[in-house]
């Protein structure tokens, strides 16, 4: 094994430890902190810690036609996806959460096919239809025969969808020039902007808060969301190709359930495991076979 394929092992495995670490976390800042203030103040804090690092590297500011991208891209990537995220926490097992979220790279190829005219082949839509069968497997699982959805499902896959529109936008500020840095900085300025208005009730809950859940809020921040998105662009910028740190997703749940069970002593549903290995079959057919030319 090369050097270079080992330091994407380690920044792509270090990457989703972080990322995965962030559903039961959020669970616990929750205890304390309320929606959206709680999305307002990781923004805030992991944006400005992103801008005084990117300063210290010479990271440029964005010129001002492209400002209002940013500002979208941070609505979708920060805003939306956040707060259906913590929405979706109050009541799911962050497994179920985990899973549901995993399925944005597969809406973000089905988005790709309208906007940029990608093609998707058999085995691909074959692997949609499977891991979207999980999906439907999760929804329903529960429902004791009647057609009943849990609503913090549909905050999930909506928390989902605005990811996928997320990269989305951050392929088209890479085309036109952004580093991942400065698309992630700015995007996360831009969406604490957004929040502002829950500014105020976000610093009140700061200031009143115990250790655990100001600990939790700036693991949120500066590590999950800021070292995190740092470690994945290194990660990128050292594979050959995206796929070899794109598949390092499907550990995700694994690790989330775990992470889950230790902290919280959380245990998902029959129907999580059920549809989880739905999801995560069609998730490995759609990167590992369905994307090959």
């Amino acid at each position: 094994m090369t050097a270079q394929k080992k330091k994407v092992i380690g920044y792509s495995l270090f990457t989703i430890f972080l990322w995965a670490s962030a559903y039961p976390l959020t669970k616990i800042a929750q205890e304390h902190f309320t929606v959206v203030p709680l999305a307002f103040i990781r923004s805030f804090i992991a944006g400005f810690f992103m801008l005084a690092i990117g300063k210290l590297q010479g990271m440029k500011m964005p010129r001002k036609k492209d400002i209002p991208l940013f500002f979208l891209s941070g609505a979708l990537g920060y805003v939306i996806y956040t707060v259906a995220m913590n929405i979706g926490l109050q009541t799911l097992p962050s497994a179920t959460c985990s899973l549901l979220v995993a399925t944005s790279p597969i809406m973000t190829a089905i988005i790709a096919a309208r906007v940029y005219s990608e093609k998707i082949n058999l085995i691909s839509w074959c692997a949609i239809f499977i891991a979207f069968t999980g999906v439907v497997i999760l929804l329903l699982w529960d429902s004791g025969g009647a057609f009943s959805i849990d609503a913090a499902m549909l905050w999930m896959l909506l928390s989902a969808a605005s990811w996928a529109g997320y990269n989305i936008m951050t392929r088209k500020l890479v085309a036109m020039g952004y580093t991942s840095m400065q698309i992630t900085c700015f995007s996360m300025l831009g969406a604490a902007v957004w929040l502002c208005f829950w500014s105020v009730d976000g610093f009140r809950e700061m200031a009143t808060g115990e250790g655990k859940h100001i600990l939790s809020l700036l693991y949120l921040a500066i590590i999950s969301n800021a070292a995190g998105c740092i470690l994945w662009g290194k990660a990128m910028a050292y594979a050959e190709k995206t796929s070899e740190v794109a598949n390092f997703m499907f550990l995700s749940p694994l690790l989330s359930a775990l992470m889950s069970f230790l902290l919280l002593r959380e245990v998902p549903g029959m129907g999580t495991f059920v549809g989880g290995a739905v999801i995560i079959s069609g998730l490995l057919l759609f990167n590992l076979k369905g994307q090959k030319k």
